[in-house]
């Protein structure tokens, strides 16, 4: 009983699943107005999940520290992402759905997540620390593999496309094989930084983390990514009932997913902020901006060549000038090991004039 009433938001959403799948087709015969009301109330769940799955993700990288335990977060919500975008594909076909919501996570991780952060802790705490290698391997390891999946697609005539398909799995499956290695072992360095004693909480708060039951915490992490895929999955179908015909950007979908996979790393990112921890900020928004790309694209690209119909992974050009204005600051920006509000805001103004322009249709 006292599980339960500590885990009751994972509770409600795992009621809130049965339900769902209980009134699922009743909802879809009700018509667009029912959908939308769904729509609001699993995704209301969905980010209740979401609150556990970042305290339980916290729990986990106090225990087994930095990398591995924001990379057990990103890897989480990638895997999350292509689930849903998997099963968002096969009921309701769209050629840039895949693209967009790429992008929209890119977007919302580093200008959102990051920009947020940074602003809101360097209000509190000033200039933040941070490893500076950490920075600078993520932007490289982001340019490299935002560039040849989704820039150079843009310049390979149509009938070659199987034939670059499977060279950018292969490409980057080998980079992130790579990259892992090197994360994990010989530059784990790279990707943690020393603080000093806490400052911030109280003493319950650090005991019920200290106190954690580690095994406990990552099966309640795996069970709440689980049930936000599936409350996803019912979600995808009420969702695209609910906005067909209502002339929404063409964004909406996409942003949908990306903020409901990006849901832990966004509590996770702002909690580690405020504590004065920009270390973990640094790993959540970068490394799942990185894990985004590397990770979701190859499973884009498999899914293409099962189909035998190619998935429009090039970016539009309004697109391609946000994401190298995004880079291009993210890379200015974590030069020096440090971060300021200034800083956070820069790239908070760059996730707006992203809204601005999805809002727009661009």
């Amino acid at each position: 009983m006292k599980l339960v009433k500590q885990e009751t938001f994972l509770v409600i959403a795992l009621l809130a699943m049965v339900i769902a799948y209980a009134v699922e087709h009743s909802v879809l015969a009700a018509g667009q107005t029912a959908a939308l009301i769904a729509s609001v109330l699993i995704i209301a769940a969905i980010l209740l999940a979401a609150l556990r799955v970042a305290h339980h993700a916290e729990i986990l990288a106090e225990k087994v520290g930095e990398p591995y335990g924001t990379m057990i977060l990103t890897l989480s919500a990638v895997l999350v992402e292509v689930v849903i975008l998997a099963i968002m594909t096969s009921h309701t076909p769209s050629p840039t759905l895949m693209r967009d919501t790429v992008y929209s996570a890119v977007m919302l991780d580093i200008n959102g997540i990051l920009g947020l952060a940074a602003i809101l802790g360097g209000l509190k705490h000033g200039e933040q620390k941070y490893n500076v290698d950490s920075g600078n391997t993520y932007i490289v390891m982001i340019l490299t593999a935002l560039g040849i999946s989704m820039i150079v697609p843009e310049f390979i005539p149509q009938g070659q496309w199987q034939v670059y398909s499977i060279f950018i799995i292969i490409t980057m499956v080998a980079m992130y094989g790579m990259f892992l290695r090197l994360q994990t072992g010989q530059h784990s360095y790279f990707f943690s930084y020393t603080y000093g004693s806490r400052t911030h909480g109280t003493d319950s708060e650090e005991d019920e983390h200290q106190g954690g039951n580690t095994r406990l915490s990552a099966a309640l992490l795996v069970g709440g990514l689980i049930l936000i895929g599936a409350l996803a999955e019912v979600m995808s179908k009420t969702l695209s009932l609910g906005l067909h015909g209502t002339g929404v950007p063409p964004m909406t979908a996409a942003l949908v997913v990306a903020v409901i996979s990006a849901s832990p790393e966004i509590l996770t990112a702002l909690r580690s902020a405020l504590a004065n921890r920009m270390q973990g900020v640094v790993n959540i928004a970068l490394g799942a901006s990185l894990s985004t790309i590397i990770l979701t694209v190859p499973v884009i690209e498999g899914l293409a060549l099962i189909r035998g119909e190619p998935i429009y992974m090039a970016l539009s050009p309004t697109q391609t000038v946000m994401m190298l204005l995004t880079l291009l600051a993210a890379a200015i920006n974590l030069h020096d090991g440090e971060t300021n509000a200034i800083e956070g805001l820069t790239h908070f103004v760059l996730f707006a004039t992203f809204l601005m322009l999805a809002a727009m249709g661009l």
